[in-house]
């Protein structure tokens, strides 16, 4: 199926970081506007990948090794990508996604262990796509930890790696693109034109997608850039 359609939106950070919550907020934004949009999130957003999911959020830290981890998870995202995903990005909608494969470079590929680019590979064979944008969430690691834990879900499996863990990550994911199309909340201002320019360039399919790194995203405070993404994708036309 085609790929280029719709718009595909990913929150990350670390556990307990609010990602949950801000993909909600611009869900319920959006949906107030009329625009077709649906949330999801990973593990899981199919019932292949949420059977998937079950295996690798609970049970113990050493259940799985770092690379079977990147099996179930690639596992769950194809079954994700084909069931949910790619049909809503061919109707032409919005894709709001709760972590993608970012969170796999991340946690398995830097964290866990050294297999970045065994994810990279995996991921270019088996799911062939990248998110257009991403919102990385950036917050204090021991209070998001503090949060994580407190939910009591009995999905803390990576939160019970523990703080250095939660400080690994967190450091992994500013580091995760040392390049000039990584946006900050601070120099996104003065750099709406080229953040449009890029973000056309990714609808084209000459590039990878666009990262957005905040470290105080609270109540939407960043719906304007939201505005300009709808506007560079031509969601102005909604009726």
């Amino acid at each position: 199926m085609n790929f280029t359609d719709g718009l595909f939106i990913t929150f990350e950070g670390i556990d307990g970081s609010g990602k949950s919550t801000q993909s909600q907020l611009l869900y319920d934004a959006l949906n107030d506007l009329g625009i077709s949009v649906i949330q999801t999130r990973e593990p899981g957003g199919s019932i292949g990948a949420e059977i998937i999911r079950s295996l690798l959020v609970s049970g113990d830290t050493d259940r799985w090794s770092a690379e079977t981890e990147i099996l179930l998870f690639t596992a769950a995202r194809r079954d994700h990508l084909e069931k949910t995903i790619q049909p809503a990005l061919t109707k032409n909608q919005i894709v709001i996604c709760d972590r993608f494969v970012d969170s796999t470079r991340v946690y398995q590929g830097v964290a866990r262990a050294d297999l970045r680019q065994t994810v990279d590979e995996l991921h270019s064979i088996i799911i062939k796509k990248e998110p257009d944008i991403t919102f990385i969430i950036d917050t204090d690691p021991e209070k998001s930890l503090t949060r994580g834990l407190a939910r009591n879900s009995g999905e803390d499996r990576f939160e019970e790696f523990g703080l250095e863990f939660q400080k690994k990550l967190s450091d992994a994911w500013k580091k995760l693109e040392n390049n000039k199309d990584f946006f900050t909340e601070s120099n996104l201002k003065n750099t709406s034109p080229k953040f449009l320019e890029i973000f056309k360039k990714t609808k084209d399919g000459r590039h990878r997608g666009l990262h957005l790194l905040y470290s105080n995203f609270r109540n939407m405070e960043g719906i304007g850039i939201f505005s300009l993404i709808l506007k560079a994708h031509g969601w102005h036309r909604f009726s």
